[in-house]
């Protein structure tokens, strides 16, 4: 398989499982932010995966910007891509 088709793969996996559990949830509860604060830290191994999905998420931002701001890339909307998935 060609890497370009198991990118592709991975990154459709990488968008449709997450939804598959959290659509379910917003139907459910509604989006209720405080209730999904309390439910995504409710025990430690969800706590776990909450903040390594947080860190990462500042991680790739800042990441964004300051590449960005390196090689001069303007801001014409293409920089808001990555935050659309």
């Amino acid at each position: 398989m060609k890497p370009k088709a198991i990118y592709l793969t991975l990154c459709f996996a990488g968008a449709v499982l997450p939804y598959c559990e959290f659509v379910p949830w917003v139907t459910q509860h509604g989006l209720n932010l405080p209730f999904l604060l309390h439910e995504l830290f409710a025990n430690r191994i969800s706590a776990f995966f909450g903040m390594d999905v947080l860190v990462s998420a500042v991680v790739l931002i800042t990441f964004i910007r300051v590449e960005s701001v390196r090689l001069k890339i303007r801001e014409d909307g293409f920089l808001c891509w990555p935050f659309c998935s």
